[in-house]
């Protein structure tokens, strides 16, 4: 989805939210920054995905935000949050004074309560309402302080509150039980929303009433949105934009020259996966796990890394990825090389005819998808023992395709929400996953429950370990690769060091002319 634990070399610059690049200066020209990624909806009730929340984390403001390379949330509109009593069930915050909106009303609890009601109630097919499941109901106990009640014990509910799901809005502007539809944005973050077109460019002007967590605010800002990856490297190329990132080519972030004086470039690591989503369902082809496990010995990770990546993405063996509490390499242990005998084997225990025929499908123009999705025909054809029907989808599309279970297999990159393993937990394999490939564990969900009982983080490991133990048997997914990060400015632009990091939000507001 959404958006991408933390990157060490950030933590080890140690260069907090409150030393910003002040706004005030000789030279307010406006940055501009490309992406690929898309806008899936303006209204935080209505997307999950990192696109449209590497938007929200400039226009809106949560209860809680991340420091960068932090891995716990500190305050932003709230000016204290934390637990209340050792059952990790309550969850209380008390408001920041002095937010206000565009209209000039005052941010309440009121309005916290309604942000958070408002997502589960809307639910949305392709909305962050499956991140609040713990989340039983929310009280206004008075203007600024807003309680959480919480059904069973979640010490990651302070995580998922910094997240783009946590996003609050203006109660008078955004309807209760629909989602806002127009071109506006009625928030309180370091940016205001000046003007907006639907896949092409969001116009960021600084929010001079801005009250929280940073001490000001940065440049302005516009956001320039690229169908595919070749048109972005193109306006690079062309210096019609400032900053380029998520993504340019693979073949083009291979040959980028840190030393070239023309440009400044950053690499790093990511907590971005691509995993290959199967279907599960009773109907499908993939139903038997035998097949599904016949796949994961045909999947060649190293291969497609080194030809279709050009070395700028890691092969991954996990469902988390490195970096994050909890990795192992379970689908190396269980399949560590590819094996068309072993994968025969599989398919003539299952009984199934071969080939066994089935539809794959990629969002169109998101990354290398396309030369991907071709690489991973050829090596599943192999042998004779698949037969793949290889399919791409408008984004907002094949979000609602695979959020309705109407496909066989499709492959998608998600970004950790929050720096912890949970983040690929339940919304990833739990029963009723934002990825909705039909899968149901109980001990998965058993064991996904019980993590979140640890308030030390560092617990968790066992039970995650456990969990990509089964997930490797069961093949509800195939893992493929995990990103590296790269943000390429000119010559004359700093901070692109520290717009992405793996906590989920996209720091337009430290970027600045130099």
């Amino acid at each position: 989805m959404r958006i991408l634990v933390t990157l060490l070399a950030l933590a080890v610059v140690g260069i907090g939210g409150r030393q910003l690049w002040p706004a005030q200066g000789s030279d307010d020209r406006t940055i501009t920054v490309g992406t690929t990624d898309a806008v899936t909806a303006l209204d935080p009730a209505g997307a999950y995905d990192s696109g449209s929340w590497a938007l929200f984390s400039n226009v809106f403001q949560t209860l809680l935000t991340f420091e960068p390379g932090g891995v716990e949330p500190v305050p932003d509109a709230a000016e204290s949050c934390g637990f209340e009593g050792s059952g990790l069930k309550t969850y209380r915050c008390t408001l920041r004074s002095g937010i206000t909106f565009p209209s000039g009303r005052a941010m309440t609890a009121e309005d916290v309560k309604y942000s958070f009601d408002r997502v589960k109630r809307i639910n949305a097919d392709v909305g962050p309402a499956s991140l609040f499941a713990t989340l039983a109901s929310v009280t206004a106990d008075d203007a600024h302080t807003v309680t959480f009640h919480l059904s069973s014990a979640d010490a990651t509910f302070p995580l998922k509150a910094a997240t783009g799901a946590g996003s609050i809005v203006d109660r008078e502007k955004y309807p209760v039980g629909a989602l806002r539809t127009d071109a506006a944005v009625d928030g309180t973050g370091p940016y205001t929303l000046t003007a907006y077109t639907k896949g092409e460019k969001a116009v960021l002007a600084p929010n001079g009433r801005y009250e929280g967590y940073l001490s000001g605010t940065g440049r302005p800002i516009e956001l320039r949105y690229y169908a595919d990856a070749a048109r972005l490297d193109q306006a690079w190329k062309d210096r019609r934009v400032d900053v380029a990132t998520r993504t340019l080519p693979p073949r083009a972030l291979s040959a980028l020259n840190p030393s070239d004086p023309d440009q400044r470039v950053t690499e790093s690591d990511s907590t971005e996966t691509r995993n290959l989503y199967l279907n599960t369902r009773s109907r499908s082809p993939l139903h038997d796990p035998r097949v599904r496990r016949a796949m994961a010995w045909l999947v060649d990770r190293e291969q497609l890394a080194a030809t279709v990546y050009h070395g700028t993405v890691d092969p991954l063996y996990s469902l988390i990825p490195t970096g994050i509490t909890g990795h192992t390499t379970s689908f190396f242990d269980d399949y560590p090389a590819p094996s068309t005998r072993r994968a025969r084997e599989l398919l003539a225990g299952a009984g199934v005819s071969l080939p066994v025929r089935f539809t794959l499908g990629y969002g169109a123009g998101r990354g290398a998808g396309a030369e991907e999705a071709a690489e991973l025909k050829r090596q599943l054809e192999a042998g004779g023992l698949f037969r793949v029907d290889v399919k791409s989808y408008e984004w907002t599309d094949f979000q609602k395709r695979w959020a309705a279970g109407r496909m066989d297999a499709w492959a998608v990159g998600w970004s950790a929400d929050y720096p912890d393993p949970d983040t690929f937990g339940a919304a990833l394999v739990g029963t009723g996953s934002t990825m909705s490939t039909g899968y149901s564990n109980k001990l998965v969900d058993h064991l996904i429950l019980d993590s979140r009982q640890f308030a030390d983080r560092g617990r968790v490991a066992k039970d995650f370990k456990e969990i990509q133990a089964d997930v490797a048997a069961d093949v509800p997914l195939i893992p493929l690769w995990q990103r590296k990060e790269y943000v390429v400015s000119t010559e004359d632009v700093g901070g692109g060091q520290y717009l992405t990091d793996g906590t989920g939000v996209f720091r337009l507001w430290r970027l600045n002319w130099i």
